[in-house]
């Protein structure tokens, strides 16, 4: 071979080892890095849903409709979101390979909506440390790329415990609850919502039937009904579908809905409806990924936020002189400091919490939370 050939040959391979390695080190660049910006072009997310984003589960819809909102704002195309349903909460291993797949699929930011990912998605961030994970109401995150987000609902709960406590001439308030004592989150939401009451009605009485599932229209349905016959003339529910403010409507009830506007569902029977919103939580998440500023932590959204809030009165429903009253506790939250659950608490077996003064600390609220308030009543 001659050497004018070699020394082509030479040029061309140091030029495709220049190529390899310039391509190989933009690649690394646009790794994400704690603390460093990220391309917003390369962000890929993968979502885990509890359920299909169709079916009746609000809960569902309400995160879907977060997500797309998300999107919309920061501006990502569909080929940057990848969805996984029906993936259940009680199945680590579902979840595992769930999320595996995301990442398989390019993934480098995974939302996962449910307290029971919280232990798969704390072990995976591990092992994938350029991935960052977030999941729903948990209490888990770590130094890098872990973190978990959630809407504070005893704000908006304790908006509607006003109306309830308002509305009512039994004095016999009804609530659905999908699980018992033992879930914070659930039980925070219960005495908010009797503490709401409490304000304007200290003869009313919370009377609560669990379930023991966030998915259940029958199991929701019997206990709205059980509930009725106990008396019980407005019905909420912490449960993940309409039925309890259906079953009210059926029963010639008032109602106040959860997750989403359920006016539509029980159009007769629903008086407000406590309403999440998750894009204001998706997209300052997803923005401090792109801007650098992501810092793994417990973050809570409420009101001041647009997080949480309740749907305006169907005034045809209302009792008197609620507007004003949920006005009057909603600036308070927003401007004035009130946090629903403050000073010293008298639970309904006879024991006191928290401190006068005092505020119960947002780790409490969300994981420490095993006592009713001492209006409320177990079915």
């Amino acid at each position: 071979m001659k050497n004018g050939e070699w020394r082509i040959i030479f040029a061309i391979c140091y030029l495709l080892l220049v190529i390899c390695f310039t391509g190989c080190g933009e690649q690394q660049a646009t790794e994400w890095e704690f603390g460093q910006p990220f391309p917003k072009e390369r962000i890929v997310i993968g979502v885990i849903h509890p359920n299909e984003i169709d079916s009746d589960s609000l809960f569902d819809q309400a995160q879907y409709r977060g997500t797309v909102e998300m999107q919309r704002k920061i501006g990502l195309a569909d080929s940057q979101i990848i969805r996984k349903t029906n993936i259940f909460t009680g199945d680590p291993v579902a979840a595992e390979g769930a999320i595996r797949d995301c990442i398989a699929e390019g993934a480098n930011i995974i939302i996962a909506m449910s307290w029971g990912y919280m232990d798969t998605c704390e072990r995976l961030a591990l092992e994938f440390p350029s991935v960052v994970f977030a999941h729903a109401t948990g209490i888990k995150f770590n130094d890098r790329n872990f973190t978990n987000y959630s809407i504070r609902l005893y704000q908006g709960r304790y908006l509607s415990g006003i109306v309830a406590g308002l509305k009512t001439q039994t004095n016999r308030i009804g609530f659905v609850a999908a699980r018992g004592k033992d879930n914070s989150e659930v039980t925070g939401a219960v005495n908010a919502f009797a503490l709401g009451v409490a304000s304007v009605n200290p003869d009313a009485q919370i009377y609560v039937a669990v379930t023991h599932s966030w998915y259940d229209p029958m199991g929701e349905t019997n206990a709205a009904n059980a509930l009725i016959a106990a008396g019980c003339d407005v019905i909420t529910a912490h449960a993940n579908t309409p039925a309890a403010q259906i079953a009210a409507e059926r029963n010639r009830v008032w109602a106040i809905g959860y997750n989403a506007d359920m006016s539509g569902e029980a159009p007769d029977a629903v008086i407000t409806s406590v309403v999440l919103n998750w894009e204001a939580l998706y997209t300052r998440f997803v923005q401090s990924i792109i801007d650098g500023t992501f810092v793994p932590r417990t973050n809570l959204y409420g009101i001041a936020e647009n997080a949480i809030d309740i749907t305006p009165l169907n005034r045809d429903l209302a009792p008197q002189g609620a507007e004003a009253a949920v006005e009057a506790a909603r600036q308070s939250i927003m401007h004035d400091g009130f946090n629903v659950f403050g000073d010293v608490l008298e639970t309904n077996d006879g024991r006191y919490v928290g401190e006068e003064g005092k505020t119960l600390s947002d780790d409490v609220i969300l994981s420490g939370i095993d006592w009713y308030y001492r209006n409320v009543v177990e079915l």
